[in-house]
């Protein structure tokens, strides 16, 4: 059985990823190594863009969550593809201008916007803030003024819903730190507000209940509980929302028991549920908005890196250091992330070896993952940990004085860089 259908072994007995032989990707690139593949990368981007046409209706578009995984060669993807991005900083801002993607089409989110990166957003020209305070509007409205413009804004609603999902990753409860709660009554007020300034033009809403969501029931409540919010508004002001944003936070596989979402199916559901509420509360069908970003390039990437030593600890556990860790991916170390990990070149040999992956860096938390299950590995050997597209490059640090890895693309036989790997001139370059 495998995790994703870009995975496979060749006839060396060694892993494949996109129809890469990985030991040999391994010797030509280098390890640490982020790899990822554009192939899978537009495959998904056309499946949501695909299904949200068909049953959302014509104007639906996925937004890519960018912070999942940002780099210049991500956002030419998106722009080729016909895709929103959603953005949350003038770094990231930045890096989609400068890969030529057309800023109208971008969102601009975050709880806690500087007024630099207002003024930033608003001069470039970004498409739509998604507000997420009474201040930020204020600071929205002002700026706009200063700057003879009228800008294009979504409120950030928290609907009051529990995912179950880790309490890290959850956005959409009451007391999130993101939005404004409908609970509250805070939100009416939010959407009064909004209302009220002249160089703000409200498009519509915009909630976000949380990730790793493997089931449409959740985007289902968000929709019940945002059009009955979007009808009361519209009893007391007139206002009826252009956009309703259900936000991101499909589910990835990243290990065997977790289940194969089929997003298409899901979106289906969804526009189901949203035709029938929209004709329940007497308001035309807004335009759907979703944010995919985990779910889009998670099993795109991989991490390949380079066993050191191999230590066992009589009668207790073993441990497999490897030439990276939490500098390159610190999502363990964050929330105790799963993961598949396989010896890349003993991919076709017993998995009978129960060890804990570990990096290098100084920290006992810095771990891959504990008690997994591989092919005994020795010094030399290549570890490839699976499903490492989403919030691994764009998490990675140089603690420790660490550099960076680079991000190599495969895509219809051919393999490039992407972001080069840092330098030891890199680690110094803003020292004085």
């Amino acid at each position: 059985m495998q995790i994703c259908n870009n995975i496979d072994t060749n006839e060396k007995g060694n892993l494949t990823f996109a129809g890469f032989d990985t030991v040999e990707l391994a010797k030509k690139y280098g390890t640490p190594l982020y790899l990822m593949d554009e192939d899978k990368i537009r495959e998904k981007m056309r499946i949501y863009k695909n299904a949200m046409t068909k049953h959302f209706g014509k104007g639906s578009v996925p937004i890519y969550a960018s912070k999942a995984a940002s780099f210049k060669r991500i956002y030419k993807i998106a722009e080729e593809e016909g895709i929103g991005v959603d953005v949350v900083s003038i770094g990231e801002i930045y890096t989609a201008l400068s890969a030529g993607y057309d800023i109208k089409n971008a969102f601009f989110h975050g709880n806690n916007k500087t007024l630099e990166e207002i003024e930033f957003a608003i001069e470039k020209g970004i498409g739509y803030f998604v507000a997420d305070s009474f201040e930020e509007l204020e600071k929205i409205n002002t700026e706009a003024k200063k700057q003879g413009k009228t800008q294009k804004v979504l409120l950030r609603i928290t609907p009051g819903i529990d995912t179950h999902t880790n309490k890290k990753i959850a956005t959409g409860n009451v007391d999130s730190k993101f939005g404004v709660a409908i609970a509250t009554g805070q939100a009416y007020d939010f959407a009064q507000k909004a209302l009220s300034y002249e160089n703000i033009e409200l498009s519509g809403y915009h909630c976000h209940v949380g990730s790793q969501v493997f089931d449409a029931e959740t985007f289902i409540d968000a929709v019940d509980i945002m059009m009955d919010f979007a009808r009361d508004v519209e009893e007391k002001t007139g206002y009826v929302p252009e956009i309703l944003n259900l936000g991101g936070g499909f589910g990835v596989r990243y290990v065997y028991s977790q289940p194969d979402l089929d997003i298409e199916n899901s979106i289906k559901e969804v526009g189901e549920v949203l035709t029938q509420k929209c004709k329940e509360v007497g308001l035309p069908k807004p335009r759907i908005m979703m944010e995919p970003g985990r779910s889009i390039v998670a099993d795109a990437g991989m991490t390949l890196y380079t066993v050191g030593t191999v230590k066992q600890i009589k009668n207790f556990k073993n441990y497999v250091a490897i030439d990276g860790g939490m500098s390159d991916n610190p999502r363990f170390a964050l929330y105790d992330a799963e993961y598949t990990v396989i010896t890349a070149n003993k991919a076709t040999l017993p998995k009978h070896y129960r060890c804990s992956i570990v990096g290098k860096c100084c920290e006992s938390g810095d771990i891959i993952q504990e008690d997994v299950h591989i092919a005994k590995p020795e010094m030399n050997d290549i570890i490839a940990v699976l499903t490492t597209g989403a919030y691994n490059y764009s998490m990675a640090s140089n603690y420790n004085r660490l550099r960076k890895p680079p991000v190599v693309m495969l895509s219809g036989g051919k393999d490039y860089v992407a972001v080069k790997r840092e330098t030891l001139d890199d680690l110094i370059r803003n020292d004085l």
